[in-house]
């Protein structure tokens, strides 16, 4: 407990991390650092028009050992738990039930997968003959499978990794797209700030490839169309996101209860601030700007790091550009990345994504090569010890983090 007055400090010393690009911290680091610009891993024949940054093929009995605990989850749910796995290992808090029972799980999820093989079935069956409302019971009562269906709710994928991974603390699950994962960091961050808690098990998961979830977001006219481009280059009748599935965990310990046992952080988490604008014209840029001046940045530095969440949704996106050009106004410079180039848009996991990236980065003190050619993302001049990372929903919600060195 930190002494009265005091606040611990925020550290990551865990990372698990799986994406189009790889397994692991080592092969995302690898891809994306260096002289030249990272290349995206696309699919854009499977689910066309749209474009997705799909998984590679994973030995999910690594983490996930058991054939019947693999059958009774979906793939997000797989992703879930395999980078929950990696991140707990990474911190050395893999195996060891003393940490174990005390490590507290706070979750970004969506909603779970559906059975596009019985939806079919049923839309198929509706008003096809006399007898279709007794065959559309039927399917009901004998394709919605209790223990299925129960599988795919949202606060399960918390419960999975307590069963598998024996991490047993508390939980708490939280919803609503990009915002729940802003709000999943920063209910851990306060509550290690305030001593409630010194270990706590952050994260969430996507599964991109999934024509029910497709549908969802051309329903609601975000989805890009057409051959893949990059975040900034996407405008007019092309504007949208390019989904990408991702699993994400990170370890987030008290400074003090680090030290105890021997952890080496990769950062620390200096303030998260959120907010909900109407999203009426300049609403957005103006709440990121408020939520700046919540957090401790350094403001002696010719140039601000930002990890930009950017969607490539049309108005998005020129909200952001507009808050970050005002940076300019105050003799800031912003050296900006948009990860969703690389990593598509991971809604609830995206935020999560963009902490991660900063952390990896302020380990290795060295910044990511641009993620596009647009311009927009210039080459670093200097290099300092903050990133500030943020998220604009795509459709609500506006999210500002810092991470920073510890030492």
């Amino acid at each position: 407990m930190p002494s009265e007055g005091a606040r611990e400090q925020v550290w990551i010393t865990g990372i698990g991390l799986i994406s189009s690009l790889g397994v692991g911290i080592d092969e995302h680091w690898a891809k994306l650092h260096g002289g030249a610009h990272p290349e995206p891993v696309v699919d854009s024949v499977r689910f066309a028009p749209y474009p997705v940054h799909p998984m590679p093929e994973i030995d999910i009995s690594q983490q996930i050992p058991r054939t019947s605990d693999q059958r009774q989850m979906d793939r997000w749910q797989k992703f879930g738990v395999y980078a929950a796995g990696l991140a707990l290992q990474d911190a050395g808090i893999a195996g060891n039930d003393s940490l174990l029972d005390k490590t507290d799980l706070c979750i970004a999820a969506g909603n779970g997968e559906r059975d596009l093989a019985l939806d079919t079935r049923i839309l198929a069956t509706a008003g096809a003959g006399e007898d279709a409302a007794s065959r559309l019971n039927t399917d009901l009562m004998t394709g919605l499978r209790p223990t299925l269906y129960l599988g795919q709710l949202s606060n399960l994928l918390a419960g999975n990794i307590s069963i598998i991974h024996k991490a047993t603390g508390s939980s708490r699950t939280f919803k609503g797209e990009e915002m729940a994962g802003v709000s999943a960091i920063k209910n851990a961050v306060d509550r290690i700030e305030a001593g409630q808690g010194d270990l706590f098990l952050v994260g969430g998961a996507l599964n991109a490839e999934r024509e029910d979830f497709l549908l969802g977001c051309e329903l609601t006219g975000s989805l890009y169309h057409g051959p893949y481009k990059s975040v900034w280059n996407r405008k007019d009748e092309s504007g949208g996101f390019i989904p990408g599935s991702v699993g994400i965990f990170l370890v987030l310990e008290a400074s003090s209860h680090a030290k105890a046992r021997g952890a080496m952080p990769y950062a620390q988490i200096v303030g998260i601030a959120s907010d909900r604008s109407h999203r009426a014209p300049g609403d957005a840029a103006a709440a990121a700007s408020r939520l700046l001046k919540t957090l401790p940045l350094d403001t002696s530095q010719r140039e601000l790091f930002v990890l930009s969440g950017a969607t490539g949704t049309d108005e998005t996106k020129a909200e952001e550009l507009q808050f970050l050009s005002q940076l300019k106004n105050t003799g800031i410079e912003p050296v900006i990345r948009a990860w969703g180039s690389i990593f598509g848009h991971t809604l609830e996991a995206h935020f999560l994504v963009g902490i991660t990236l900063a952390a990896l980065a302020l380990s290795k003190s060295e910044f990511y090569s641009p993620f596009d050619e647009t311009g927009i993302e210039q080459t670093r001049k200097t290099w300092a010890d903050q990133i500030l990372v943020t998220t604009f929903g795509h459709w609500r919600g506006e999210g500002l983090g810092l991470v920073q060195s510890v030492w």
